[in-house]
């Protein structure tokens, strides 16, 4: 399963590329606005820095208006994938774009049969929102299995990106469920590293090996 980062914040971005494990970004109207200036400048930093996939979203809603900001967002690099919301405008300007051979991410999906719709559109990849899922009292985790398993089922080649995910266990989850892509913000990519029991045992370790180098000097002043 390929990791993610779910943000438009270029230094987060920067740091976690050089752990060499970002395998692509995701990115939406709501994050590049927390960003503030120029969208158009801050997806050029983003695509120069990362060398896989990086999804950009439409704004439009009409299937026409989608089409064109699609065809425009592909254009800007060849590791765009074009975001489109799942509606019928969406899958409309999708397909569209899919059949010329662009790649389309189908966000905001909340239900198997809006998955196969997406995968019916030639969607690259689909985007069940995990955690938005939760929010509303329901098994955002039980979504992506039956996703996962209805694409197995079918032989779908699209690639199923577990979304708003909101801690580890969610990443875990999403791995053992057979989402192909797991996208989460910057908080939540750098608690995947962390864990008390490492830092005690570096922490051991590295007193253990002082005091052993304490003892090599002291013999060697005897």
């Amino acid at each position: 399963m390929k990791l993610f980062l779910d943000t438009a914040d270029i230094a987060h971005i920067r740091q976690i590329n050089e752990w060499g494990v970002l395998g692509g970004v995701t990115t939406n109207p709501t994050l590049l606005a927390a960003q503030g200036g120029d969208p158009d400048a801050t997806w050029e930093q983003i695509l120069a820095e990362v060398a896989g996939d990086v999804s950009l979203e439409v704004t439009a809603l009409d299937a026409d208006t989608m089409e064109e900001q699609g065809r425009k967002l592909d254009a800007k690099g060849d590791n765009v994938v074009v975001k489109l919301p799942m509606t019928p405008d969406g899958l409309t300007a999708g397909s569209r774009l899919a059949a010329d051979g662009i790649r389309i991410n189908v966000t905001l999906v909340f239900s198997p049969a809006q998955a196969i719709l997406a995968a019916e559109a030639g969607a690259y990849c689909v985007s069940p929102f995990i955690g938005r899922v939760d929010d509303v009292a329901s098994d955002g985790m039980s979504l992506l299995r039956a996703i996962c398993d209805v694409y197995a089922v079918q032989g779908y080649q699209t690639n199923v990106l577990a979304a708003s995910l909101r801690h580890p266990m969610h990443v875990v989850d999403a791995a053992v469920a057979g989402a192909d892509i797991a996208t989460m913000p910057y908080d939540v990519f750098t608690k995947l590293v962390t864990h008390p029991l490492t830092d005690i045992g570096l922490e051991r370790f590295t007193a253990d090996w002082n005091e052993l180098q304490r003892a090599l000097e002291g013999k060697a002043h005897a």
